[in-house]
């Protein structure tokens, strides 16, 4: 079991030692017990050899001895070596000399004085020794809490972590912490609410209160219950000053969850805002296109020519599939800001999905250059059809005057992390990407200059099919769902290069 000294100080093990409080050591009082025996006779001895006979100043001499030895061995030492130099003051020093017998009662004043100052002075030295290692103790406990208070401050440990570190600075087996039941909740049968554990520490957690050695209320919201040996008074002053910090971790924890429900909320008010800007304006569009269209062809007293008869239904087929794209965008713009993506990841090649992915798009405009023999990469084959389709759409519409230009490569350090990987680029010569510009291209409902125009977007823009901005969002976030990535590079010469790199299968290829 871990010792009170030890104070965990990070999650990688490293411990704070706190200096215990303990008496002197017994290496100090031996070698105290020592000086006391030897000093005092050789102070008699040197004070012979110069035949100084002065009392008090031998007197003063024995007492410097008894002082030296208290600060060196302690209380008791201290008292050996005074009542030794007594001894040797009255046989040596006092008259009559070479006995134990005191002529002067003054003189028995003078060394019963003597016995009481060094005695006295024994105890200040220890009581002094004492409080200087309690005031390193409190001064490392001050110490380990600060660092403790910084580490939570500049940290997002979890609240199980932090119950770790308490649990190994105060030796206890296992560690439980509380939290007072929520409103409105009721126990069983009419019994009153249970406190809701909320996170432990230990081989075996949680603590209940019928197993646990002590019980902190922390505050009138928590309560920690530990198991283990009994509480010295520093442990416990260490668990009051635990339970604040135990508060302030959960109090954190409270706010971090709240400002991630508060992102979300925003996030979500922004994509309703959007969806219903695009539906007030971007879907309305092609939907007044094909009722126009129908309308004309529903006219009984007009007979239109076969050639504009077909235009009008070519028109109402455009409109549809636009009407369609834009839905699609949408919806799994929807599932993605919902994290609600989840891909049936297969062996593909690159290659298989680009039929589907190219269909719609003038032949005229692509150029296929996909090497052969290619590795099948980790995908979902509906997913990257989406993705190349959307990139490969917005290199179309924003770089009318180039071709568009398609190839792969793997290998040759091509790597996702430690996994090898392959790439899929796509390669416009249209206006390119200021490298500002080159984060918000792929934000939701962002189309460059905020213009739908061809004119005002770059090659390989950021809005598909005309519409709302969602384009390149869905790829990215569809190519991350598959565990790759989605980037933007300038292609030399001018024009915008987008890169989908996606992890090498590592299974049976399909």
């Amino acid at each position: 079991m871990a010792g009170p000294e030890a104070n965990s100080n990070g999650d990688d093990g490293v411990l704070l030692r706190l200096p215990p409080v303990r008496g002197i050591g017994a290496g100090r009082v031996i070698t105290g017990l020592v000086l006391a025996v030897l000093l005092p006779p050789g102070i008699e001895i040197m004070v012979t050899v110069l035949g100084f006979r002065n009392f008090a100043m031998i007197m003063l001499l024995q007492l410097a001895v008894a002082v030296a030895v208290a600060a060196i061995g302690g209380l008791w030492p201290a008292v050996v070596a005074a009542v030794l130099g007594s001894f040797l003051l009255n046989y040596f020093s006092a008259d009559p000399v070479g006995s134990l017998s005191i002529a002067d009662p003054t003189t028995l004043f003078t060394l019963v004085v003597f016995l009481a100052v060094a005695y006295g002075v024994a105890l200040a030295v220890g009581l002094a020794s004492r409080r200087a290692q309690e005031a390193a103790r409190s001064g490392a406990e001050a110490t380990a809490l600060s660092e403790l208070a910084l580490r939570i401050l500049s940290s997002d440990g979890s609240l199980e972590s932090f119950l770790e570190k308490v649990r190994g600075n105060l030796g206890m087996e296992a560690l439980t912490l509380l939290g007072a039941p929520l409103h409105g909740a009721a126990g069983a049968a009419g019994a009153p609410p249970e406190w809701r554990v909320l996170a432990g520490a230990g081989p075996n957690p949680p603590v209940t209160h019928a197993a646990a050695d002590h019980t902190a209320v922390v505050d009138p919201h928590y309560t920690l219950l530990l198991r283990g040996g009994p509480l010295s008074a520093h442990q416990q002053r260490m668990l009051a000053a635990f339970g604040a910090f135990v508060v302030a971790v959960r109090d954190r924890q409270q706010l971090v969850e709240s400002r991630r429900d508060n992102v979300r909320l925003a996030e979500g008010n922004k994509m309703r805002t959007s969806i219903l800007r695009a539906v007030s304006h971007d879907l309305r569009t092609p939907l007044a296109g094909i009722k126009l269209a129908v309308s004309s062809l529903r006219q009984e007293d007009v007979n239109f020519p076969p050639d504009v008869e077909r235009e009008l239904l070519e028109t109402i087929e455009e409109y549809a599939d636009r009407l369609d794209h834009l839905v699609d965008n949408l919806l799994d713009m929807s599932r993605i800001t919902a994290d609600a993506v989840n891909p049936l990841l297969t062996g593909i090649v690159w290659a298989q999905v680009l039929p589907q992915a190219l269909r719609g798009v003038s032949r005229e405009r692509l150029r296929n250059e996909l090497p052969p023999n290619l590795p099948p990469v980790q995908a979902d084959a509906g997913m990257l059809e989406r993705v190349v389709a959307n990139i490969v759409e917005n290199a179309v519409k924003y770089a009318p005057d180039s071709d568009v230009v398609l190839t792969a490569r793997a290998g040759e350090g091509i790597t996702l992390g430690d996994r090898p990987a392959s790439e899929l680029r796509i390669i416009d010569h249209g206006r390119g990407v200021g490298h500002r510009e080159v984060v918000d291209i792929f934000q939701p409902f962002q189309r460059f200059g905020d213009s739908p125009s061809p004119s005002s977007g770059p090659g390989g823009g950021v809005s598909a099919g005309g519409g709302i901005g969602l384009g390149l969002a869905v790829a990215k976030g569809f190519s991350e769902a598959m565990g790759g990535r989605l980037a933007a590079e300038p292609t030399p010469g001018g024009g915008l290069t987008m890169v989908v790199t996606l992890p090498l299968w590592t299974g049976d290829a399909q």
